[in-house]
């Protein structure tokens, strides 16, 4: 089992960048794919970026393609996710999210995913 904890969120100005962190407690960071999500006032959960459990491969989301970056430091037990160019449409609450490793890194559902964190707020004013 591993417990998430997010941090790093805030408000920014459009065009803006911000590195969230997932900080993993527990065993076996390494055995997780792990993926981030976020939640817009009155939308459902999306899928933004996934990696897998080495950091060698990654996956995204065409919104965010170009502008966000996913990647991981297993030895500190941290995945991350650098959003640049933030627009006003990226104001949302971000989730980090895991899954063992046995399953596909590209997962984009909420359901494929086991553990989660709370979320840290990322607003972006225009």
């Amino acid at each position: 089992q591993v417990q998430l904890v997010e941090s790093g969120g805030g408000l920014v100005q459009a065009g803006g960048s911000l590195r969230l962190s997932c900080a993993a407690s527990g065993r076996g960071f390494s055995s997780y794919n792990m993926g981030w999500f976020r939640q817009a006032p009155g939308k459902e959960r999306e899928f933004v970026a996934a990696i897998n459990w080495s950091g060698r491969d990654t996956y995204y989301a065409d919104s965010v393609k170009g502008r966000f970056t996913i990647f991981r430091d297993n030895a500190k037990n941290t995945v991350y996710l650098q959003v640049n160019s933030l627009k006003p449409e990226d104001t949302a609450v971000y989730y980090c999210a895991a899954r063992y490793r046995t399953g596909s890194y590209s997962a984009t559902t909420e359901t494929e995913y086991a553990y989660w964190g709370q979320g840290t707020q990322v607003t972006v004013s225009s």
